[in-house]
């Protein structure tokens, strides 16, 4: 839990509020802007049916799947979890419900709702847009909408500086969770060699891609390795994204930390708390 009582909890909200507008600031000063793209090695991936990659989705999808997500989540209906491939898309209500709650611990980590909005939302675009997966998997980032998504923060709340998981939980309908790691798998290929990330008040210049180790966990995962250059083009800063599939739902993973420390990888135990959850649902 965040703490004993409300004086707790208020406390360490507060310090999320200091630290995300801290990783705002310092995010916009160690990330600039160039262009650079290349071929190169592929992220891990046991499976798949093919997907569009340019980023863009069908005129009619994103509106539909909205309408989607909004009967699905006011009715209360589901898919299963574990289902192979994936037939019917969670409701927002039990994608929710596989989710860290408000001040779940998990090992030193504490999760909690982000304060600032969604991360790596609809305003983070790819340069070229065959690279999106890899900034984003919001809505418009492959020819596949999540119908339901949940979004969660996880860190060491007492520190300002430190590693940062981005835990972002989406349920797609038909096969479109497999789709978009198909569309993840193939930008992981293609922008092996670098690509900009366009955000709100900066741009981010990716040197490399790199597949590393994904976790056995669900029908598919793959894991990435990103090498960033600062707004100085001097100092080299690391992100890993970490996505698992398992039937018509994705989790993913994005952790980084503010400082040229490379972390190795997306802290295990956050990985594994939270396929845990997703895996008891599917067998209830």
């Amino acid at each position: 839990m965040f703490g004993a009582g409300n004086q707790g909890r208020s406390g360490s909200r507060r310090a999320r509020l200091r630290r995300a507008a801290a990783r705002a600031l310092v995010g916009a000063v160690l990330t600039g802007a160039a262009a650079c793209g290349g071929d190169g090695a592929t992220g891990s991936d046991k499976g798949g049916k093919d997907a569009r990659t340019d980023g863009k989705a069908p005129a009619s999808t994103p509106a539909d799947n909205a309408d989607e997500s909004a009967s699905s989540a006011g009715s209360g209906e589901s898919g299963t979890p574990g289902a192979s491939g994936g037939s019917g898309a969670l409701s927002q209500r039990d994608l929710t419900a596989l989710a860290f709650t408000d001040g779940e611990k998990i090992g030193k980590y504490t999760a909690g709702e982000f304060s600032l909005g969604e991360p790596q939302g609809e305003d983070y675009t790819a340069d070229p847009a065959t690279c999106q997966p890899l900034v984003s998997l919001a809505k418009g980032a492959t020819a596949f909408d999540p119908a339901s998504e949940v979004h969660r923060n996880v860190d060491v709340a007492e520190e300002m500086v430190g590693t940062t998981v981005a835990v972002q939980l989406r349920s797609y309908n038909g096969s479109g969770a497999a789709g978009v790691m198909k569309a993840l798998g193939a930008a992981g290929k293609a922008c092996a060699g670098g690509f900009v990330e366009n955000r709100a008040v900066a741009k981010g210049q990716y040197l490399k891609v790199e597949p590393v180790k994904a976790p056995d966990h669900g029908d598919e995962a793959q894991a990435y390795r990103f090498t960033i250059l600062d707004v100085k083009g001097t100092l080299k800063l690391y992100e890993y994204l970490t996505v698992v599939r398992s039937g018509a739902t994705t989790l993913s993973f994005r952790a980084d930390i503010l400082d040229t420390k490379d972390i190795g990888k997306v802290p295990e135990e956050v990985i594994t708390a939270q396929w845990k959850k997703l895996e008891a649902a599917s067998t209830r």
